[in-house]
């Protein structure tokens, strides 16, 4: 019996394998010697000359053994990924928040996009801003934002204010002192306003992110322990291309 999560462990394997087997071929066929060979005998032209032996060098590498090399090494190849697909495209499992259903028979390749989009969100979950915890918020339904509690703030204004010292006289001016006065002419009421989330919820999003991104890893898992069936297409590929 063959599982969905052992098919993928050995995939890599195999493709490194097979890219390393068929390299090591294709540099083979590149050298002209090993695929060179000769075959001569010599005959003297008078019956008393010399008698030389034959010589011959053998074929030490045929293209067409090569080829068959490289089919066999890529058939294993092609019937692995064909069957990891097919089992993919099968396999499934329920994603459970508390032993509850929130998805139901998800496909392995949905959950692992998953996986990777709720890493994503919980990064940008947790970089929200937060209010300022030295301030009292409340939620302002009518504006769609926090507010803090009203502050009311005075505002003043100087006011140009003189003394006599002394009185006029046909000798001398008046002597006055002049001073200003920072008079209250009204009063600011403050609310302050933000976009932000309190931290409390911020970190109950990044929990519940979290939460959620374990139970598609836990169905992803559960999803690659499906059985799957072995594919072949390896050999009619090269059935096709090599008769």
């Amino acid at each position: 019996m063959t599982r969905l999560n052992q098919i993928i462990a050995i995939e890599k394997g195999i493709k490194g394998d097979t890219a390393r087997r068929v390299t090591d071929l294709h540099h083979l066929v590149q050298r002209p010697a090993p695929l060179s060979g000769i075959a001569r005998t010599y005959q003297p032209r008078d019956d008393d000359g010399d008698a030389l032996p034959p010589e011959s060098t053998q074929v030490q590498v045929r293209a067409h053994e090569v080829l068959a090399q490289a089919a066999a090494a890529m058939t294993r190849l092609f019937d692995v990924v064909a069957t990891k697909d097919e089992a993919n495209r099968s396999a499934s499992a329920d994603v459970l928040i508390d032993g509850e259903t929130l998805l139901e028979r998800v496909p392995v390749t949905t959950l692992l996009f998953l996986e990777k989009q709720l890493d994503d969100l919980r990064a940008f979950v947790g970089r929200l801003p937060v209010l300022d915890p030295a301030e009292e918020w409340v939620y302002d339904s009518a504006r769609d934002c926090y507010a803090t509690v009203p502050a009311k703030t005075t505002r003043t204004r100087k006011i140009p204010r003189n003394h006599v010292l002394a009185e006029a006289t046909p000798q001398h001016p008046a002597q006055v002192q002049v001073w200003t006065e920072d008079v209250i002419v009204g009063t600011w009421t403050t609310t302050k306003l933000s976009g932000a989330l309190p931290a409390a919820r911020v970190a109950e999003l990044v929990a519940r992110v979290t939460q959620l991104r374990e139970a598609v890893q836990v169905a992803r898992e559960a999803a690659n322990t499906s059985e799957v069936q072995d594919v072949q297409i390896g050999k009619a590929v090269f059935d096709f291309l090599l008769t």
